[in-house]
């Protein structure tokens, strides 16, 4: 079962390794990563700076974040030398 952010009673704590895999932790964004692929030049630092190591490249060679995981901190945006990733808010 997964579990969003609403689902979780405060004070939660994970017991088990690798546990998080089953926390739908992309409901908390606020703002998500949009990626231009014209702008990309697939150089990888959004994935090197990406703290939760949700972005991967994808079979075209672009670094794309997995939005069921990604928390919108903006770090992939903001590193970006080509500034192509945007953040733009959710809904």
């Amino acid at each position: 079962m997964i579990l969003g952010w609403k689902d979780i009673k405060p004070g939660f704590v994970i017991l088990e390794v690798g546990s998080s895999r089953s926390l739908k932790t992309g409901d908390w964004r606020t703002e998500r990563p949009v990626l231009d692929r014209d702008k990309c030049n697939k150089c990888g630092l959004c994935y090197l700076f990406c703290p939760e190591g949700t972005i991967r490249e994808d079979e075209e060679g672009y670094f794309v974040s997995d939005l069921y995981y990604c928390k919108g901190c903006g770090i992939c945006a903001h590193e970006c030398p080509q500034k192509a990733i945007t953040m733009e808010p959710e809904g």
